[in-house]
This record gives C-alpha cells, sequence and structure tokens, in this order.
C-alpha cells in the first residue's frame, strides 16, 4: 500500500440526501484507522475555493449517522464551473496540506472533480449521493432506500383520505431523468398507473386506464407521476385533463418536493455509507484515483468517473410488468 497520502478532504456538493453524514462519519473514521488526518470541506466547491476547512477526527462526528442532510453542508459553485475558481480551489487545498479528496455526491460533483483531476493531477474518490438513484456504476446511490421508504409512507396516508372520498391522486415525486422512485414506490404503495420518464403512457391511454379501474369497482385511485414524466407539462396538466375528460372522481394533486431529502437515513444507507467511505479511504491509500465508489451485486466496486458521469443507469423493465399485473 502506498503512503503518500497524508491529508483527505471530504466534502458533499450538490443535493442533499439522507446517508450523506454516515458516509462523512465513515471517511473520518477510516481515516483515524489508518492514521491519516482528515479534514471536512464546508459548502463542497465553493468552501474549497475560500479555504473552507476544518480538521475532523473519529470524535468529531460521533452521533451523526442517524442524522439527515449533511454537516458539512452543501452548494452549489458557479465559480468552480471556470478555470480560475478551480485553480483557486486548488491553491487553498495545498496551502492546508491536503493532498486528496472523497466527493459526497451526484454526476455534476463527480463531473467537476473528474475536471479538477484531469487538470491538477488531483488524487480523487466519489461516493455516489442522490435519492434519484440516477448514476452508472452502483445499485443504489445514498439516500434512495430512504427516500423510498419516506413515500411510500406518504403514499400510505394519502390512500387514506383517498380512498375515504372517492378521490383520484395524482402523486408527484422526484425524478426528473429517471423513474426508479416512482416505480417503485408506485409498486409498493399500490398505485393504479405509474408515469415515469421512460414510458410515455399517453394522456387517453390514462384516462382508458383510470376508467377500467372504476369499472373493475375501484372507488379511489393514486397514480404516481415522475417529475420528469413527458405526458403532460406537468402534474396539474394532467389534474386538469382528467377532470375535463372523466367523471365520477374528485381530483387532487399532490407533490412530494424536498420531503423526500430528509428524515433520518435507514439502516441500509447507513450501511451503505459506512462501507462506501471505507472503501474510498482505502482506494486512495492504494493509490487509486478518478473512481466512484459503488454497490454492485452487494460487492463494493470501483467504476471510473468518466462511466458514471456518461452512463445511464436504467430502470427494471420486469418492474413495469409487475406493476401493469398488480393494478388490475
Amino acid at each position: 500500500m502506498s503512503n503518500s497520502i497524508k491529508k483527505i478532504g471530504v466534502m458533499t456538493s450538490g443535493g442533499d440526501s439522507p446517508g450523506m453524514n454516515a458516509a462523512i462519519r465513515s471517511v473520518v473514521r477510516a481515516c483515524a484507522y489508518h492514521k491519516i488526518e482528515c479534514y471536512g470541506i464546508y459548502r463542497g466547491y465553493e468552501g474549497m475555493i475560500d479555504g473552507d476547512f476544518v480538521q475532523m477526527d473519529a470524535r468529531s462526528v460521533k452521533g451523526i449517522i442517524n442524522k439527515g442532510g449533511t454537516i458539512l453542508k452543501s452548494a452549489r459553485s458557479q465559480t468552480f464551473r471556470t478555470k480560475e475558481g478551480r485553480a483557486k480551489a486548488h491553491e487553498e487545498l495545498i496551502k492546508a496540506g491536503i493532498d486528496s479528496l472523497v466527493v459526497i455526491g451526484g454526476d455534476g460533483s463527480f463531473t467537476g472533480a473528474m475536471i479538477f483531476n484531469q487538470e491538477f493531477g488531483f488524487p480523487v474518490m466519489g461516493i455516489p449521493g442522490t435519492i434519484d438513484n440516477d448514476i452508472f456504476g452502483t445499485t443504489h446511490t445514498l439516500g434512495y432506500d430512504t427516500a423510498l421508504n419516506t413515500v411510500v409512507d406518504a403514499i400510505d396516508k394519502i390512500r387514506d383520505t383517498a380512498s375515504s372520498h372517492n378521490r383520484l391522486f395524482f402523486v408527484e415525486v422526484m425524478g426528473r431523468d429517471v423513474g426508479h422512485i416512482a416505480l417503485n414506490v408506485g409498486i409498493a404503495g399500490g398505485a393504479e398507473e405509474i408515469l415515469i420518464p421512460e414510458e410515455d403512457l399517453g394522456l387517453d391511454r390514462l384516462v382508458e386506464s383510470l376508467r377500467r379501474s372504476k369499472k373493475s369497482g375501484k372507488s379511489s385511485s393514486i397514480v404516481v407521476v415522475a417529475e420528469g414524466d413527458k405526458i403532460g407539462k406537468s402534474v396539474f396538466e394532467l389534474k386538469d385533463y382528467v377532470d375535463q375528460n372523466m367523471e365520477g372522481y374528485d381530483v387532487r394533486v399532490s407533490v412530494l418536493g424536498h420531503m423526500q431529502r430528509g428524515g433520518a437515513p435507514s439502516c441500509f444507507d447507513r450501511v451503505l455509507a459506512s462501507r462506501m467511505g471505507v472503501r474510498a479511504v482505502e482506494s486512495l491509500i492504494a493509490g487509486k484515483s478518478n473512481f466512484m465508489v459503488g454497490l454492485k451485486n452487494d460487492i463494493i466496486d470501483l467504476t471510473p468517473f468518466d462511466q458514471a458521469v456518461k452512463g445511464k443507469s436504467k430502470i427494471n423493465m420486469e418492474l413495469l410488468r409487475v406493476s401493469d399485473i398488480m393494478s388490475i
């Protein structure tokens, strides 16, 4: 193993997700275990440019494994998108003696890390933290499992009022580019229809499906809509269309929004974060760089940044078939 790594910086970037704190904890304690100094970088790349660093030890991260959000804060940095901004960030890291990075975030964060590595040869490892599960090279991103449980709990509550009032609810969940959340929570929540970016159901087919559900004896319905679904311009347009073309339902919309990002991470996300943090640190120690740590077949593995950023995560097509059968 290489002994050239002396100080590792850890940061969270982009949108927050449950499990980020657990990953920070894992990185810090893995550093302590291997007798390497660890520095937390506040506010992502913006904090890197400002030199907003704090030294962390094993006790600095006590009591955070169960906390949502990120104690290091997160921010999107326009300045880091410029060569001058990245040069200033590199200068601040060198000044602090930090010689490698662990970046916890999504594809935008990894793109920044990849460019930073190419320009300065700075060792970088990534941990995927995003509830959308939209990163290639891992079956689960940090926060995805927690978000699923949060959304299913919300749908269960919405189902109570839908059935009490013979209502049709459109429930919008996160997923601008992929439908992982919508597809899984739709099945788990017993949704009558699931609308995702990957499949264009069409407005007429949607109404026909809802009519079949009503004809079969269903007095209420739940339709889960990924925010990136292409059928209508918005979930409210879907509501208006169904209002105009279908009688007998009181149609409502519930946009779950940022509540999906919050809350204590699930057991799965806490364990995953712990495994990923250790692998990220030990990979840097072993001289590896420009990789993302991911979960494949329950094994923690590495994927090159360029593949993680350019690749596209795919939905499980079998789940679509299961959804159709379950909604009969």
